[in-house]
């Protein structure tokens, strides 16, 4: 099951008591205190784990508590540390505060660690507070309490190419065909309800990541279909795809099918319009006379946007398309300093 988003309590131990003792020893008449400090509270981390690759955990689990610091103890003994708390998160999590929406961290990298509720400090115990005049103090410090806090995570997958096309237009049939991604393919909308990634290998010595979210609708920005949920996942990526089906069984115009896929990503993110595109029509073995293939084609020439038509049945212009990613996507990972 692909969890992309959770809500979760997070509490750190709280300190331990200071203790209030005083030494009596066998001739030492005059011990004075020896009341030692408590332990500090455990920490709560989040680390970032390849191990994990959704929020599935967080569904069963939802509330983390880190250990309490011990209470001092006499002869000057510390009370024990609490142990912290390391939660592993999926590579891709954004982490905000529930309450405030402030945005705590955003791990792209294996092994990112951050710190989300402190745990709390350790009182001082009665022998910190001796003086001069105050030789048998007996007041301690009891310890802080440790943080705590909601905090909401969202998973967005980490791509180098996002699949954007309305449902069927033959997104899983494209990825299972270039990759070992291996989604439900089948002739009904929707099929598609979880996003999928696949590594595609353009040549002996360079690859990249496609990710295939579930297919758009008109007003998918306001809720309707199931696109809207998994927008996020393309928000990483340098490229987008858009697939527009041109076969015979689809009577959408092809040229608004883009314009109406354009809107709802802008509608949901403007940044989203800012990243470089290319167009593939699809299912070219089944596009009877050519009209939306030349429709299509004529209108990409027109605005400069770099167009393929394909079929991921027969593999009919994959090579090509696939080249074109590989080269765009390490133009844009990896972009010359000097024109290339």
């Amino acid at each position: 099951m692909f969890i992309d988003y959770a809500r979760i309590y997070v509490k750190a131990g709280d300190g331990g008591s200071g203790a209030c003792s005083f030494r009596r020893e066998k001739y030492v008449p005059r011990g004075g205190p020896d009341g030692g400090d408590g332990g500090c509270g455990g920490s709560v981390y989040l680390i970032a784990s390849s191990r994990v690759s959704t929020l599935l955990d967080f569904r069963y689990q939802r509330q983390y508590e880190a250990e309490p610091g011990g209470s001092g103890q006499r002869a000057n003994r510390q009370g024990r540390t609490g142990a912290d708390i390391r939660i592993p998160v999926p590579v891709g999590t954004v982490v905000k505060d529930a309450d405030t929406g402030e945005l705590l961290a955003d791990f792209t990298k294996e092994g990112e660690t951050i710190m989300v509720a402190r745990g709390g400090r350790g009182g001082r115990g009665n022998a910190r507070f001796a003086t001069a005049t105050n030789r048998a103090p007996r007041h301690i410090e009891p310890g802080r309490p440790g943080e705590e806090r909601w905090l909401v995570l969202e998973l967005k997958l980490l791509a180098d190419v996002g699949l954007v096309g309305f449902p069927n237009a033959g997104k899983s049939t494209l990825i299972s065909a270039i990759s070992a991604a291996r989604p439900e393919i089948a002739d009904y909308p929707f099929t598609t309800l979880r996003p999928h990634l696949g590594v595609v290998h353009a040549d002996d010595f360079q690859h990249f990541v496609v990710a295939d979210i579930p297919g758009l609708i008109e007003g998918a920005h306001e809720g309707r279909g199931l696109g809207h949920r998994f927008l996020r996942h393309i928000q990483r990526t340098a490229l987008l795809l858009f697939l527009v089906d041109i076969s015979v069984w689809n009577h959408d115009d092809p040229v608004q099918t883009v314009h109406t896929l354009r809107h709802e990503l802008e509608a949901y993110d403007t940044h989203l319009t800012t990243k470089p595109f290319l167009v593939a029509g699809t299912k070219i073995d089944s596009q009877g006379d050519g009209q939306k293939l030349h429709q299509l084609q004529a209108w990409c020439e027109q605005h400069a946007i770099p167009f393929f038509p394909i079929s991921a049945v027969t593999g009919a212009g994959l090579n090509a398309l696939i080249a074109f990613l590989g080269r765009e996507v390490a133009a844009l990972h990896h972009p010359c300093v000097t024109p290339c």
